[in-house]
Parts: structure tokens; C-alpha cells; sequence
């Protein structure tokens, strides 16, 4: 069985390594010989892929953010398209990353019809209020998937009620979570003494957020160790090309700080707190029971084309927050994202133990809305049964 998996982005190469690690284990339960080729990135590849293009390095979120890789983003589709016309899969499995993945959908639909289209983590559309363009996806996303693999029950919900077919896994990060160090031997492994204050600082995984975020959670990071010098920030590496870039502002604010590559799991696990980007690690951390301030921020031509023009909103950004739709974790995005209420934040939530409670305590009730474990184990069983 040939499975082609699209995905971009480093948290979509997570979410498809993960993915690939259960399809193999569950093909060898069932004695099934198995390829898998994908567009993806280093992750999955080390999980077994065969990759026909890295798109790791090539996302980006925004209006005018996402142009510089458009191009990039076209060459590798059409070398997996020239591909997978000459090696037509048996299925095909759509992890997230919109744009560029109904557009290899509408390709499948032309070219080869009969294949099995799994969409694995949609579009966020059921958490946005801008009807136009999230009936449009809505509607994109139904019409090219045989079957939806949700992970969050108003994702099932959502998309249930417009027409597709829907089977609820449960998040990944389930799974993943198991595979983490506890605090003690995570900071044992980082030379963490006992009584020090550990910051994680989680800039980047695309380039804009390296140029929109890392000022902003840097010059709050120097703010807390101007009030706790015996703080260290640890700064986990999501791509090594952002080495330099974080080693010389870590210089020109003049933290303590440590960048780490290979020890991530670690970082996460030990911190004391986090100070974050948006994304899928705000639901690592707070499983693994890690208080966090996150924020974000696009170009300010892009956010008020979104606020004004297109009329865009969501309740929430970060994950957390969304899966309960209460303000669990606090975010701040755009204008509100100063140093100045990040710092406030972030004291609070490593001097207050009452606050820090409190997130813990709300974490622990997100958890339950996640399903259960062997989520990734289901997904596969659903994909491989399809032939």
C-alpha cells in the first residue's frame, strides 16, 4: 500500500512524523507492506517518509507574509504532482496547512478520483467568525475529503453538521506527551539546579515570527532578569537556521541564556514557565503542566487588511484556549503584545502560586476534551483500512 501524506510548517512535520510512526506500526500488526512518500520535513522523514520535497521551512501565516513562499511552494507541489501521476498512492492523507493542501486535493479529485482522501487536522474554520471565507473552506474541505480525522470534538461537530464524514481521534500530542522526561529528569539532563528559575523562550518556527516575536519576547526576557537575576532562559532551536540570528539578540539584550537543539523535549519539560508563539506547543506545555504567556503578531499592513477589510476574527489563538473556549492561558496578540503586559503576565505566574494553580488546575480539565491515548493508532487503523 502506497500512502502520500501532504503537510508543511514544523508543527505539521510533528503532527505527520507521529502519524508515520503508527502507520508503520500498524501495518507490521497487520502484515502489510507499506511505502509512504510525503511532502513534509526532517521529522518525518527520520520516522520512515520518503520525502518528495521539504516543506518545513516554507510556511507562513498572514496576507502578505505567505508571498515569498509561494513560488517555493508550487515547485514542490509539481514535483510530487509528476510523481504521484506516474506512482498513483492508495491513499492520501492531508495533515493542516490549507492553502497548498486543497489545492494537491482538487489535483487528486482531476487526476486520479478513485484515491481516498483523509484530511487530518483541518481547517481551523470552525473556530473563526468570518462566514464568507470559512463557508468557502468549509465547503472546499467536505467536498474533496472521503473522510475527516478530527482532533478536537468541535472540529467533529463543526464539520459533521456541514455534510462531512467525521470520525473523532482525539490530539496527537496524546500520544507524544508519553514520551517526554518528567520535570526532575529533564532538568537533572540540563544541569537545572533544584531551587533555579528555568524560562523557556519559544520565538519561532517560521522566519516572520523570528522577525515579528523574538524583540518582543527578548525584551521581556531582559525585564524579568532585570526583577530576577538568578532567572536562565532556555531557548529550544525549532530550525537550525535560526541559530545566529537567536545567538546574536540573545548578545544585544544580554540574557542568560542557552540555546539548545536535540534537548527540546527537555527545554519543555523542565521550564519553570514559557514565554511563547502561538501554535502547537501551548498544548505541550500545558500537558505537561508548564504555566505559558503567548503572543503573536503579524506585519501591521496584514492585521488590520484582516480586522478592517476581511473582518476576521477568533475568540482565541492559542490552542488551549480554543479546545474550552476560555482564556485558560494568558495570550496577547498584535498591539497588546508589549513587554510590558508579557513581564506583568509572567510574573505573575512565577510568583503567584495561587495563579499558577489556577492554570493547572483549568490545563488538567483541557486535558480531558482531548481524547484518549492511542490517538495516532486510530488514525492509521482508519487510513489503512480504506484498501
Amino acid at each position: 500500500m502506497r500512502i502520500f501524506i501532504s503537510t508543511g510548517e514544523v508543527s505539521g512535520d510533528l503532527q505527520g512524523s507521529l502519524l508515520v510512526t503508527a502507520l508503520k506500526r500498524q501495518a507490521a500488526i497487520a502484515n502489510r507492506e507499506l511505502e509512504i512518500v510525503a511532502l513534509g520535513g526532517e521529522q518525518m522523514a527520520v520516522a520512515g517518509a520518503t520525502l518528495l520535497g521539504n516543506t518545513a521551512g516554507i510556511g507562513s501565516l498572514g496576507l502578505l507574509e505567505v508571498l515569498p513562499y509561494v513560488v517555493p511552494t508550487y515547485k514542490l507541489q509539481h514535483q510530487a504532482f509528476a510523481f504521484l501521476k506516474q506512482n498513483p498512492p492508495d491513499a492520501v492523507v492531508l495533515i493542516d496547512y490549507m492553502g497548498p493542501n486543497l489545492a494537491i486535493a482538487k489535483f487528486i479529485r482531476r487526476h486520479l478520483p478513485e484515491t481516498p482522501i483523509f484530511y487530518y487536522i483541518a481547517p481551523q474554520a470552525w473556530a473563526a467568525s468570518l462566514k464568507i471565507i470559512t463557508s468557502q473552506t468549509t465547503r472546499e474541505v467536505v467536498k474533496v475529503s472521503d473522510k475527516l480525522l478530527a482532533i478536537f470534538p468541535e472540529e467533529a461537530r463543526y464539520y459533521r453538521e456541514h455534510g462531512a464524514n467525521v470520525t473523532w481521534v482525539g490530539h496527537p500530542l496524546i500520544d507524544r506527551i508519553s514520551e517526554f522526561p518528567t520535570r526532575e529528569a529533564a532538568r537533572a539532563n540540563l544541569g537545572i539546579g533544584e531551587g533555579d528559575i528555568c524560562v523557556a523562550l519559544l520565538p519561532a518556527s517560521r522566519q516572520q515570527e523570528l522577525n515579528f516575536l523574538l524583540p518582543t519576547i527578548f525584551a521581556t526576557a531582559k525585564e524579568i532578569q532585570l526583577k530576577l537575576p538568578q532567572v536562565h532562559f532556555w531557548i529550544p532551536l525549532s530550525l537550525d537556521k535560526f541559530r545566529d540570528a537567536i545567538a546574536q539578540s540573545i548578545q544585544a539584550y544580554n540574557l542568560n541564556a542557552t540555546i539548545v537543539s536535540g534537548q527540546n523535549k527537555d527545554v519543555l519539560a523542565a521550564a519553570d514557565l514559557a514565554i511563547t508563539k502561538c501554535g502547537t506547543v501551548n498544548l505541550e506545555l500545558a500537558l505537561l503542566n508548564v504555566p505559558q504567556v503567548v503572543l503573536y503578531k503579524l506585519s501591521k499592513l496584514s492585521y488590520w487588511i484582516a480586522q478592517n477589510i476581511l473582518q476576521l476574527s477568533l475568540p482565541f489563538a492559542s490552542p488551549p484556549n480554543l479546545v474550552m473556549m476560555q482564556p485558560i492561558v494568558p495570550e496577547f496578540i498584535q498591539e497588546t503584545a508589549t513587554p510590558e503586559n508579557l513581564t506583568q503576565a509572567a510574573m505573575e505566574l512565577l510568583l503567584n502560586p495561587e495563579r499558577k494553580q489556577k492554570i493547572q488546575a483549568d490545563y488538567r480539565e483541557m486535558r480531558q476534551a482531548l481524547g484518549e491515548n492511542g490517538v495516532c493508532d486510530r488514525a492509521a487503523k482508519e487510513i489503512l483500512t480504506s484498501k
